[in-house]
């Protein structure tokens, strides 16, 4: 009865481990998975692989301020990072690109990417479910006016919010072929402007905070160096250092060996 008792505990604990390591091949499936969309948004469109990096570092300075647990700040990351892939897909990728504003019609198409992104990244949602929440809420508003579901303050992922004011700090601040970017002392005056309209109020004040304020200028600052000292002008609307990104299994993400070279023109 004993060794009964002991062959199955044996199978028991080999059945445990052998579980345990499934589970963390899947993960680390997940996790390359991440990584591998991360470089097709690099590979497919320099100039979005930019700016997601760019608004990743604004947003963690944010997320930073704010005091979120761990969890939530890698949350706020790939959100930060994976907010626009929606604009990846084809019935998109030119719209993206037009070099002068959107007619009507094109913004309403321009308005599907975060169900799109969303759709993308379902497939891994049981590794990563608050993930597509995020990217699909990255367009609402405090005031319940975005977009795609139209809702309001605290039902708003705090993920989204914050990469929200991310977002918009980088669009006013960073030029685009139709138009050049403004201050970083003027993207912070929009964020105050959007105070609980557009924006989450409380993570508002804190971006007016002195400190704060100080550190995403100086960011920009250096988004904004690093782009000046490339010579041809497409490439200084494109591309940009990304700072180093962690998501695959103990491991740092870099820019594919096309995007690298591209980015040593800058140093």
């Amino acid at each position: 009865m004993r060794s009964r008792h002991l062959l199955a505990g044996v199978v028991a604990g080999a059945w445990l481990i052998n579980a345990r390591r499934a589970k963390q091949r899947a993960e680390r499936f997940a996790a390359a998975t991440l990584e591998t969309l991360l470089r097709a948004i690099d590979a497919n469109d320099a100039q979005t692989g930019a700016h997601v990096r760019r608004v990743a570092s604004y947003a963690l300075i944010l997320a930073d301020v704010r005091g979120v647990d761990d969890g939530t700040r890698r949350l706020i990351e790939l959100t930060a990072l994976f907010h626009d892939i929606g604009k990846i897909h084809g019935a998109l990728f030119d719209l993206v690109h037009v070099p002068r504003k959107l007619t009507r019609s094109e913004k309403e198409e321009i308005a599907t990417h975060p169900q799109r992104g969303a759709d993308v990244l379902a497939p891994i949602a049981n590794f990563y479910p608050a993930l597509a929440e995020a990217v699909l809420a990255h367009h609402e508003r405090w005031d319940g006016t975005g977009y795609p579901r139209r809702i309001r303050g605290t039902k708003i992922p705090l993920a989204a919010r914050v990469v929200a004011l991310a977002d918009t700090f980088d669009a006013v601040t960073h030029s685009r072929r139709y138009r050049h970017g403004r201050t970083a002392n003027e993207g912070v005056e929009v964020l105050a402007r959007g105070r609980g309209t557009q924006f989450d109020p409380a993570l508002v004040d804190l971006a007016m905070l002195p400190p704060v304020q100080e550190r995403l200028k100086r960011a920009h600052r250096v988004w904004s160096r690093r782009v000046e000292a490339l010579p041809d002008r497409e490439q200084r609307e494109t591309i940009a250092e990304p700072p180093k990104v962690r998501i695959r299994w103990q491991s740092r993400s870099e820019p594919p060996a096309r995007v690298r070279e591209q980015m040593d023109v800058a140093r």
